[in-house]
């Protein structure tokens, strides 16, 4: 990358500088928009349809229980095959279960027992889009702009976050549900075009065992690597306990904030503003020092932050709460991201990045529907506030043992530059990329 070219672009968006990731990073941003549209546009549809909190959490957890059980089959697929070519594949697939679900709901024959059959099936699709997706990220870029490129990505997720409640909320209300998942359908030309116009070189393929041998070595490596473990651990609680507060949005926009359709797309949208804030903040941060302190202090202020909205009886406060929400959330996700990338190797990259993908988003079932249990009995607000604690609880435990793990994560992280041709201080007079000593 000549001297002229890496200058050209901001320290915000340097990750940018490279053909490939530029054309991924324009084609998700309208993608997403629709994506978005969709989940809000979904959940409004089997409240109205429904009016129940347990069917809101089923149809929660049929999304994504596929990725809890089929991401280690979708780690294994994209460390051994083209990660490009399965986006491709998986984005295509998407597209058309979108065009399904609009199709059923424009005609008026869509059931909530469709909707569940709609939701498992881009559940299985996720289970092999986002294992390779993550990995797909370091293959576009390199390992010197993997954290501004994660930190983008993360951006334009939370940037459609703020547009495509909005948007939906006001199609909703307008026009229906139908024309936000139409709309999500035809969105995904623009991250397909993207797709078809990389040029990407060809992987080296890897001798490999069976394919149950290699899914265990990634278990095992994940297992057996403290720092990974417990950023792991930490990423599992929050999804279980602290991410279903959005399968209950509809019941705070409607029953407790009496704002309906355009009430929620206000209340998503302000958990997105938060959420692009921290990804644009850790975007503008060029190494990886201090992650474990801010995903620490990110913890402390999600939990925080979810129990205030909890409490809250006002729309206008609630909106402003979910700011914090959505910002500390955003940047727990993305800097543990950030940080299991950097200390894992290429080989194992997928399957590491599947690991992550069922605490992530495969526990989130399980909250899902655990959350629309308890809401059902207990009140949603309530329900909410119990995650919230819960959180908190999961943010102690990981600060009294990342301290005892830097040293170890220090190690991997340096072990990764090296093998991927990044050379050592002592070798090129410059500060290698470390958690640092004084950080956690």
């Amino acid at each position: 990358m000549s001297e002229e070219s890496r200058e050209r672009w901001p320290a915000m968006f340097r990750a940018l500088r490279h053909r490939n990731y530029r054309l991924f990073f324009s084609g998700q941003i309208i993608s997403l928009i629709g994506t978005w549209m969709q989940s809000v546009a979904q959940a409004w549809l089997v409240y109205r349809l429904t009016g129940s909190s347990l069917l809101l959490g089923l149809v929660g957890f049929a999304n994504q229980i596929p990725v809890f059980l089929f991401a280690p089959l979708g780690g294994l697929v994209a460390d051994r095959y083209s990660r490009h070519r399965i986006v491709i594949v998986t984005q295509t697939t998407a597209m058309v279960l979108a065009l399904i679900l609009s199709a059923l709901t424009l005609l008026e024959h869509i059931q909530v027992w469709q909707i569940m059959v709609l939701a498992t099936l881009l559940g299985v699709v996720y289970a092999f889009d986002i294992p390779a997706r993550q990995a797909f990220i370091v293959d576009m870029v390199n390992s010197e702009d993997l954290l501004n490129a994660i930190a983008l990505n993360s951006s334009i997720v939370n940037g459609a976050r703020i547009l495509g409640p909005a948007i939906a909320g006001v199609t909703v209300a307008a026009i229906g549900e139908g024309w936000c998942f139409f709309a999500n359908g035809v969105s995904y030309i623009a991250v397909l075009a993207g797709l078809l116009l990389m040029i990407v070189p060809a992987r080296e393929r890897r001798p490999g065992v069976s394919g149950l041998q290699s899914i265990a070595e990634g278990f095992r490596f994940v297992t057996q690597t403290g720092p990974i473990r417990v950023l792991l651990i930490l990423l599992g609680v929050v999804s279980v306990t602290g991410m279903p507060y959005t399968v209950l949005m509809p019941i705070f926009a409607d029953q407790i904030l009496h704002g309906g359709a355009r009430g929620l797309g206000w209340l998503m949208g302000a958990s997105g503003v938060g959420a692009l804030t921290g990804t644009l903040i850790l975007a503008a941060k060029r190494e990886v020092r201090g992650l474990g302190r801010w995903i620490t202090f990110a913890s402390v202020g999600f939990g925080s932050s979810m129990i205030l909205f909890a409490l809250s009886r006002s729309f206008y406060l609630s909106i402003a709460l979910l700011v914090p929400v959505g910002f500390s959330m955003m940047l727990q996700m993305a800097s543990s991201n950030t940080l299991i990338q950097t200390m894992s190797p290429d080989a194992l990259r997928g399957r590491v990045m599947a690991v992550y993908s069922m605490m992530f988003m495969g526990m989130a079932p399980f909250g899902a529907l655990l959350a629309g249990a308890l809401a059902d009995r207990l009140g949603a607000p309530t329900t909410v506030a119990l995650g919230g604690f819960a959180c908190l609880l999961g943010a102690l435990v990981f600060a009294s043992r990342w301290p005892s793990l830097r040293g170890e994560a220090r190690q991997l992280i340096l072990a990764q530059a090296i093998s991927s041709g990044e050379p050592p201080e002592e070798m090129t007079g410059q500060q290698p990329v470390t958690l640092g000593r004084d950080s956690k």
